[in-house]
């Protein structure tokens, strides 16, 4: 007797890509400069390396750091660079920039990681829906790194799919 019901996705030959899955899952931060200006105002060298030499760096091990200035003040630029200095070492990653520069960041370091080759002539569903939200760009980019080697991309579950590309078919002349 054959079953009522036949789990056809279980037995396609879909390979499901989620995102979501390939993101570090380091808690992100944000270092605001703006706590070592002067009045608020400006950055004082002297002040800043003595900060820098006591300051704690271990409270960053294996964090994503975003580094901006939220004050309305001329940070000069070695000043960042001297941050990235010292976080070096103890943050997974760091970047200058908001959280949205620093996920991004941190997309691109998790496609740039995935061996297209592991998905020659595969049939991909990236997946549309989780928990996170996964911002648009990163959507492009595994398009970019996939589409030379897959036979075709598909977005959503694998139950429901939108089809986004299907490999032309070389005509033997």
């Amino acid at each position: 007797m054959e079953p009522l019901f036949v789990n056809r996705v279980a037995s396609s030959a879909l390979t499901s890509l989620n995102l979501e899955e390939l993101l570090h899952p380091g808690e992100r931060v944000v270092y605001d400069i703006k706590d070592n200006l002067f009045h608020g105002l400006m950055l004082r060298e002297k002040d800043l390396r003595e900060f820098v030499k006591t300051h704690d760096w271990s409270q960053y091990d294996g964090k994503n750091v975003a580094i901006i200035c939220s004050a309305d003040a001329i940070v000069p630029t070695w000043a960042y660079m001297l941050l990235a200095s010292k976080l070096q070492g103890h943050a997974h990653r760091y970047v200058f920039g908001s959280l949205e520069a620093l996920e991004q960041e941190l997309f691109q370091e998790a496609i740039a990681a995935i061996n297209a080759e592991d998905y020659r002539d595969a049939k991909v569903v990236v997946k549309g829906c989780g928990e996170r939200p996964v911002p648009t760009y990163a959507y492009v980019a595994i398009m970019q790194k996939l589409l030379p080697v897959v036979s075709s991309v598909m977005y959503g579950e694998p139950c429901s799919t939108v089809p986004l590309y299907k490999k032309p078919k070389v005509s033997v002349a």
